[in-house]
């Protein structure tokens, strides 16, 4: 009778064995599995949010098949009591393993509402959007300009919710006072700033900051980053550069930011100037006059007079012979890159060819031919 006992016992514990490891396996198809979203949805955890709360609110959503499960996956992965405060879009048919993984591996909040400070060359603005978790995409709720238009209504609540993420863009070619003024609009960040940077050494780049940051140290990350760039590109430097040292580089640099919007001609740009520094030729470029003129502070607005492009000073290159003493802006990167790697060209000169961009020339008779084809273009475009 024992023997019978002992082997029904036996039998049973090899069934549920093989019961049990089904439901295992099955389990872990369901948790590494393709979920059942089929729409993106955006989630918000909450600081001291439980993940058995979030597990139920992404079974309610349709995110996931089992609540259960979710936590169990979570907890074999070590991972349940890692959970990271933030916005974050669950796209469709995301696996419970990924989710697990964005809401665990932190970094930044990945939906929301996101408020972009863009300061530029011709003014700043405040741009607000939100994501549209359907598409993934972001959408534009409001935009003005901080100096010289009131908010939309409902710009301050948007802009107090715990998930707003912040972040101030720089764009390439504005000045260190364009970018402290325009900072000083910047409600959500806090201090005053003793002292305007020097010119050239901000970083045009995307910065995502803390609600309360001082402006003081936005502008010293801004500061940092560009002393890496000139760094990394001063090292890497083309040969037989005439620069003495990486500040004249970043001074070639901001003439050539200033000179071409087009991305793929800054080397051609920089090639221009450095040859007629070989050569002994006057740079002969506008912008640096206008600087003069400005001290940085906003667009001249207006065409330079004859008077200025003859007056001396240290930033008309018409009567200076090679490089003004300061950076005219702040470069980006690709400027800085170009200034430091050069197209190999014979070109000294170079005008606008009506499309954005510029034609270049080797000799004074062909670049007075490609004046006279753009002065032409402009007559026509005034229709005179």
């Amino acid at each position: 009778m024992w023997r019978n006992v002992v082997s029904n016992f036996l039998t049973l514990a090899i069934a549920l064995l093989v019961v049990l490891g089904g439901v295992v396996t099955w389990a872990k198809q369901q948790y590494e599995e393709p979920g059942p979203l089929a729409q993106g949805i955006c989630l918000q955890v909450e600081s001291g949010a439980k993940f058995r709360d979030i597990s139920e609110e992404l079974r309610a959503k349709g995110a996931i098949s089992s609540a259960y499960i979710f936590r169990a996956g979570a907890d074999y992965a070590g991972k349940a009591d890692k959970l990271k405060v933030g916005s974050y879009l669950i796209k469709p048919y995301a696996p419970m393993e990924g989710i697990v993984e964005q809401l665990t591996i932190g970094g930044p909040s990945t939906c929301g509402t996101e408020l972009n400070y863009r300061i530029g060359v011709n003014g700043q603005q405040m741009i607000l959007r939100e994501i549209d978790p359907a598409t993934g995409q972001y959408v534009e709720a409001a935009k003005f300009d901080p100096k010289a238009e009131t908010a939309p209504e409902g710009f301050a609540a948007d802009v107090a919710k715990a998930d707003t993420r912040l972040r101030v863009t720089l764009a390439e070619g504005a000045t260190s006072w364009q970018v402290v003024e325009a900072l000083k609009s910047a409600d959500f960040l806090t201090g005053e700033v003793k002292e305007i940077p020097a010119e050239g050494t901000l970083s045009p780049d995307s910065y995502e900051i803390k609600r309360g940051a001082k402006r003081e140290d936005l502008l010293a990350d801004m500061a940092a980053r560009q002393a890496i760039a000139l760094a990394t590109a001063w090292e890497n430097r083309a040969e037989g550069l005439p620069y003495k040292t990486p500040e004249e580089a970043l001074v070639m640099a901001s003439i050539v930011e200033k000179e071409t919007g087009v991305a793929a001609e800054r080397p051609a740009v920089a090639s221009v100037f450095l040859n007629r520094i070989a050569r002994g030729m006057k740079l002969q470029t506008d912008p640096t006059v206008i600087y003069g003129v400005t001290k940085g502070q906003g667009a001249l607005g207006r065409g330079l007079r004859q008077s200025e492009l003859r007056k001396a000073t240290p930033y008309n290159t018409y009567v200076i012979d090679g490089l003004p003493p300061t950076p005219i802006c702040n470069p980006g990167t690709a400027a800085i890159e170009a200034a430091l790697h050069p197209e190999a060209t014979d070109y000294l000169y170079f005008v606008a060819d009506g499309t954005g961009g510029h034609v270049f020339a080797e000799t004074l008779e062909a670049h007075n031919a490609n004046v006279a084809r753009w002065r032409a273009i402009e007559s026509q475009s005034s229709g005179n």
